[in-house]
């Protein structure tokens, strides 16, 4: 009963050791595989820093259980399998330490990376206001020779109104002079009316005092020449 009493705690110890370096293990790999920041990684050290407390401290307690067999098979088979936990623990150790320097290195590289990209896009926005400035002033550029033209194109308006304005003012005094010389055609035409009907009246008076004188110079002379008729 006492054997069987005292396998409970060896197992139990062994549970807790093999927990402890899987754990651990664990934790070392997600210390390799860090992508930072430096917070994150001190984070993860301190986890396995209890971690491996935790583990000494099961191996001490396994220790102290080898010493304290009474068979001395079983206390060296003890001590041996605790050396080796032992042995593992330093391994956990170091490639803890590898992990560590490894992932500080990708962590300054990506940092570097960052101070560079940082770098590049600061040029790069340099390079894009100088762009944007010296569109800008090519936009600028463009719009003033635009408002020259169109204040061209203005003046050239107003000088063609201008002209279309004398033009219709020459037209309207033409169209006066047009109105008086039609208006003196038409007393002309009257006059001449008048005088070609004033012609033929005096034509008419005329022919009437010439037959009048013949017939009076005929009847003269039948009375003269012919008194008995």
């Amino acid at each position: 009963m006492a054997a069987a009493a005292a396998a409970v705690p060896l197992r139990v110890c062994h549970q807790e050791i093999v927990k402890f370096d899987l754990e651990i293990k664990a934790a070392v790999q997600d210390i390799r595989d860090c992508p930072g920041p430096l917070s994150a990684l001190t984070e993860l050290n301190a986890a396995v820093k209890e971690k491996f407390r935790h583990l000494r401290g099961c191996i001490q307690e396994l220790e102290q259980m080898a010493k304290e067999q009474d068979k001395e098979s079983e206390k060296q088979a003890l001590l041996r399998e605790v050396e080796n936990h032992k042995k593992q623990m330093l391994s956990n150790q170091a490639a803890w330490r590898k992990a560590n320097l490894a992932c500080k290195i990708a962590i300054d590289n990506s940092e570097k990376d960052q101070l560079l990209q940082g770098r590049d896009s600061l040029r790069q926005r340099k390079t894009t206001k100088e762009s944007l400035a010296e569109s800008a002033s090519n936009i600028t550029e463009s719009l003033m020779s635009i408002s020259r033209m169109m204040s061209q194109q203005v003046q050239q308006s107003e000088e063609t109104v201008q002209t279309l304005a004398n033009s219709s003012r020459t037209i309207l005094e033409a169209n006066e002079e047009f109105k008086s010389m039609s208006g003196t055609i038409q007393l002309g035409r009257k006059l001449i009316t008048k005088y070609n009907r004033r012609e033929l009246t005096d034509k008419l008076l005329i022919f009437l005092a010439l037959a009048l004188f013949l017939a009076t110079v005929l009847y003269i002379l039948k009375k003269r020449l012919f008194p008995f008729l």
